[in-house]
Protein backbone atom coordinates (compact mmCIF):
# COMPACT_ATOMS: atom_id res chain seq x y z
CA UNK A 1 0.00 0.00 0.00
CA UNK A 2 1.47 3.35 -0.59
CA UNK A 3 0.96 7.26 -0.20
CA UNK A 4 1.82 9.66 -2.31
CA UNK A 5 1.77 13.24 -2.09
CA UNK A 6 4.19 16.09 -4.04
CA UNK A 7 6.81 15.54 -1.32
CA UNK A 8 6.56 12.08 0.27
CA UNK A 9 5.78 8.83 -0.42
CA UNK A 10 4.58 6.25 2.41
CA UNK A 11 5.24 2.29 1.42
CA UNK A 12 5.60 -1.33 3.56
CA UNK A 13 8.58 -1.61 5.21
CA UNK A 14 11.82 -3.70 3.38
CA UNK A 15 14.25 -5.25 4.98
CA UNK A 16 16.72 -3.06 3.95
CA UNK A 17 15.26 -0.53 5.64
CA UNK A 18 15.95 -1.69 8.80
CA UNK A 19 19.04 0.13 9.99
CA UNK A 20 17.40 3.26 9.11
CA UNK A 21 14.44 2.28 11.34
CA UNK A 22 16.23 0.94 14.77
CA UNK A 23 18.76 4.52 14.23
CA UNK A 24 15.49 6.80 14.52
CA UNK A 25 15.31 4.88 18.17
CA UNK A 26 16.58 7.33 20.11
CA UNK A 27 14.11 10.15 18.95
CA UNK A 28 11.73 7.76 21.29
CA UNK A 29 13.70 8.85 24.82
CA UNK A 30 14.99 12.75 23.19
CA UNK A 31 12.79 14.26 26.22
CA UNK A 32 12.51 14.42 29.87
CA UNK A 33 11.10 10.89 30.57
CA UNK A 34 9.33 9.62 33.90
CA UNK A 35 11.61 10.11 36.98
CA UNK A 36 11.52 6.53 37.26
CA UNK A 37 12.20 5.34 33.39
CA UNK A 38 15.71 4.96 32.55
CA UNK A 39 16.35 6.58 28.93
CA UNK A 40 18.96 3.75 27.95
CA UNK A 41 16.47 0.81 28.97
CA UNK A 42 13.54 2.38 27.55
CA UNK A 43 15.35 2.90 24.34
CA UNK A 44 15.92 -0.94 24.50
CA UNK A 45 13.09 -1.72 25.01
CA UNK A 46 11.79 -0.30 21.64
CA UNK A 47 14.47 -1.18 19.69
CA UNK A 48 14.31 -5.21 20.66
CA UNK A 49 10.34 -4.51 19.66
CA UNK A 50 10.68 -3.10 16.56
CA UNK A 51 13.35 -5.72 15.91
CA UNK A 52 11.45 -8.23 16.39
CA UNK A 53 8.68 -7.08 14.35
CA UNK A 54 10.97 -6.40 11.22
CA UNK A 55 12.34 -9.91 11.72
CA UNK A 56 9.06 -11.90 12.09
CA UNK A 57 6.29 -9.73 11.04
CA UNK A 58 2.73 -10.49 12.88
CA UNK A 59 -0.74 -10.55 10.97
CA UNK A 60 -1.63 -7.90 12.88
CA UNK A 61 1.35 -5.81 13.31
CA UNK A 62 2.55 -3.24 9.89
CA UNK A 63 5.83 -1.20 9.60
CA UNK A 64 5.68 1.61 6.83
CA UNK A 65 8.52 3.92 5.48
CA UNK A 66 8.09 7.27 4.34
CA UNK A 67 10.35 8.53 1.79
CA UNK A 68 11.12 12.02 0.19
CA UNK A 69 10.26 12.78 -3.27
CA UNK A 70 13.92 11.63 -3.91
CA UNK A 71 13.69 8.52 -2.58
CA UNK A 72 15.40 9.59 1.18
CA UNK A 73 14.01 7.35 3.92
CA UNK A 74 12.37 10.17 6.65
CA UNK A 75 10.43 8.98 8.63
CA UNK A 76 8.58 5.17 9.72
CA UNK A 77 5.02 3.93 11.12
CA UNK A 78 4.40 1.12 13.04
CA UNK A 79 1.04 0.16 13.03
CA UNK A 80 -1.12 -2.93 15.54
CA UNK A 81 -4.38 -3.94 14.78
CA UNK A 82 -5.80 -4.68 18.25
CA UNK A 83 -9.55 -5.27 19.93
CA UNK A 84 -11.13 -2.11 21.72
CA UNK A 85 -11.19 -3.45 25.45
CA UNK A 86 -14.86 -1.69 25.82
CA UNK A 87 -16.70 -2.72 23.02
CA UNK A 88 -15.16 -5.67 21.33
CA UNK A 89 -14.48 -3.76 18.17
CA UNK A 90 -11.23 -3.79 16.15
CA UNK A 91 -8.93 -1.03 16.49
CA UNK A 92 -5.72 0.36 15.13
CA UNK A 93 -2.87 1.70 17.36
CA UNK A 94 0.04 3.35 16.26
CA UNK A 95 2.93 1.83 18.42
CA UNK A 96 5.69 4.10 16.98
CA UNK A 97 6.02 7.18 14.48
CA UNK A 98 9.31 8.70 14.04
CA UNK A 99 10.73 11.15 11.83
CA UNK A 100 14.27 11.74 10.94
CA UNK A 101 16.56 14.65 12.66
CA UNK A 102 16.09 17.37 9.55
CA UNK A 103 13.02 16.58 8.73
CA UNK A 104 11.19 17.76 11.93
CA UNK A 105 8.57 20.98 11.59
CA UNK A 106 8.01 19.55 7.52
CA UNK A 107 4.82 18.03 8.09
CA UNK A 108 5.68 14.57 7.52
CA UNK A 109 4.58 13.67 11.46
CA UNK A 110 1.15 14.57 9.81
CA UNK A 111 1.20 12.73 6.76
CA UNK A 112 2.47 9.69 8.36
CA UNK A 113 -1.04 10.12 11.03
CA UNK A 114 -3.20 10.92 7.94
CA UNK A 115 -2.07 7.28 5.95
CA UNK A 116 -2.64 5.78 9.81
CA UNK A 117 -6.02 6.99 9.67
CA UNK A 118 -7.14 5.89 6.06
CA UNK A 119 -5.26 2.49 6.57
CA UNK A 120 -7.36 2.24 9.94
CA UNK A 121 -10.46 3.03 8.19
CA UNK A 122 -9.68 0.51 5.37
CA UNK A 123 -9.12 -2.16 7.91
CA UNK A 124 -12.61 -2.04 9.61
CA UNK A 125 -11.00 -0.43 12.50
CA UNK A 126 -13.03 1.90 15.09
CA UNK A 127 -10.59 4.10 16.86
CA UNK A 128 -7.05 5.05 16.17
CA UNK A 129 -4.94 4.98 19.23
CA UNK A 130 -1.72 6.37 20.54
CA UNK A 131 0.33 6.54 23.60
CA UNK A 132 2.93 9.63 24.48
CA UNK A 133 4.94 9.91 27.42
CA UNK A 134 3.90 13.51 29.33
CA UNK A 135 7.43 15.07 28.56
CA UNK A 136 7.42 14.70 24.54
CA UNK A 137 5.41 18.03 24.17
CA UNK A 138 6.07 18.49 20.61
CA UNK A 139 4.24 14.65 19.74
CA UNK A 140 1.54 15.85 22.15
CA UNK A 141 1.31 18.92 19.87
CA UNK A 142 0.79 17.39 16.70
CA UNK A 143 -1.38 14.59 17.65
CA UNK A 144 -3.67 16.84 19.03
CA UNK A 145 -3.70 19.12 16.27
CA UNK A 146 -4.84 16.20 14.50
CA UNK A 147 -7.69 15.66 16.88
CA UNK A 148 -6.58 12.77 19.36
CA UNK A 149 -7.03 13.51 22.60
CA UNK A 150 -6.66 11.63 26.14
CA UNK A 151 -8.84 8.63 26.22
CA UNK A 152 -7.81 7.07 29.58
CA UNK A 153 -4.51 8.01 32.14
CA UNK A 154 -2.39 5.92 32.46
CA UNK A 155 -0.74 5.67 35.50
CA UNK A 156 2.72 4.12 37.23
CA UNK A 157 4.47 3.59 40.36
CA UNK A 158 7.80 1.84 40.76
CA UNK A 159 7.13 -1.07 43.34
CA UNK A 160 10.34 -1.21 45.32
Amino acid sequence: MENSTDTVRIRAARAGDRAFILGLVPRFVAFELPSWRDRDESADGIRRKLEQQLARPEDTSHVFVAETAAGAPAGFLHLEQTIDFFTGAPNCHISDLAVAPGMDGRGLGGHLLDFAEVWAKQHGCRFLTLSAFPGNARARALYERHGYGIELLRMAKPVT
